[in-house]
């Protein structure tokens, strides 16, 4: 007997819509990034890109727990001396609703090539619509899913 092993040939993906609407910000990065990352598939591979396509709507409306809301900051730096930014989270929810949901999923993705290829199959959208109807998403209940 032999272990079959994933080619790219073998590979099928699916577009998955994800309501964010109320939902937990770490908890919906999770199971983000296990779809993108392809490990609910049987035939998962960690150094292929097995993954699904995800939308996510309704950014704007995640929740987060305890006092995050008013506490939690974003940091990026220029490069230059005194070059930080800081940036809270609620000024980022008003300025850019979708940052916190990207990089939330991207921390929680593989820190190489592969990652990086991965979270281009993730599209984060602040209110109900979005441009990929042409591809038949079906509605992924986060609810169910493991």
């Amino acid at each position: 007997m032999k272990t079959k092993t994933t080619t790219p040939k073998d590979i099928v993906r699916k577009w998955y819509v994800v309501d964010a609407k109320g939902q937990t910000l770490g908890r919906l990065a999770s199971k983000i990034a296990k779809i993108l990352q392809g490990k609910h598939k049987p035939y998962y591979a960690p150094y292929l890109d097995t993954g699904d396509y995800v939308i996510v709507i309704n950014a704007d409306k995640i929740k987060l727990t305890g006092r995050k809301w008013e506490q939690k900051t974003y940091f990026r730096h220029s490069g230059y001396l005194g070059g930080e930014k800081i940036i809270s989270f609620r000024k980022m929810m008003e300025k850019q609703p979708e940052f916190p949901v990207i990089n939330a999923v991207r921390g929680m993705l593989p820190k190489n090539k592969l990652g990086r290829k991965m979270l281009k199959k993730l599209f984060v959208y602040a209110g109900e619509k979005h441009p990929h109807a042409a591809q038949k998403p079906e509605i992924l209940d986060l609810a169910n899913f493991k």
